[in-house]
């Protein structure tokens, strides 16, 4: 699994305007949306906020990966985001996110799905890279840092 398969530069946005859970997932989504990423983008923001009640996606070290499934995308997509300042995300271990991986897959591609958020969660815990991209300003910082790790 490499995740700059999936991840097109345009759908980096840093700084997040939304400073708000909901909001930012939204926002994400809508950039997905404006890139001809997913065609039906209520359909997606539904899934991912449906997913979202159920249990968080804020997994701890200042990251959340909200997630879902969704038959109008092209294939696997992401979204990063990071806020202009760390936002409470409801996180198993209580502490803000700096940063935001949105992930789409349609519903047919369950094992897709669940390698990338394996890939995702083993990169970010690397404590390096992890201040690494939380001190990235940038949409370019943040994809070559992803473009460069290796897991």
């Amino acid at each position: 699994m490499n995740l700059m398969d999936i991840l097109d530069p345009a759908c980096i946005i840093a700084p997040l305007q939304s400073v708000e859970k909901q909001g930012v997932i939204n926002e994400l989504i809508d950039r997905l949306g404006e890139q001809g990423q997913v065609s039906d983008v209520q359909s997606l923001k539904d899934a991912v906020w449906s997913r979202e009640q159920t249990r968080t996606t804020g997994i701890g070290h200042g990251l959340a990966i909200p997630h879902g499934k969704c038959a109008s995308l092209k294939g696997q997509a992401l979204a990063i985001g990071k806020p202009q300042e760390p936002i409470d995300f409801e996180a198993i271990d209580t502490q803000p996110v700096h940063l935001v991986v949105l992930l789409a897959s349609p519903p047919d591609k369950t094992k897709d799905h669940i390698e990338a958020l394996a890939h995702i969660s083993r990169m970010m815990n690397d404590s390096v890279f992890r201040e690494a991209i939380y001190n990235a300003n940038t949409p370019e910082e943040i994809f070559a840092l992803v473009g460069n790790q290796t897991v």
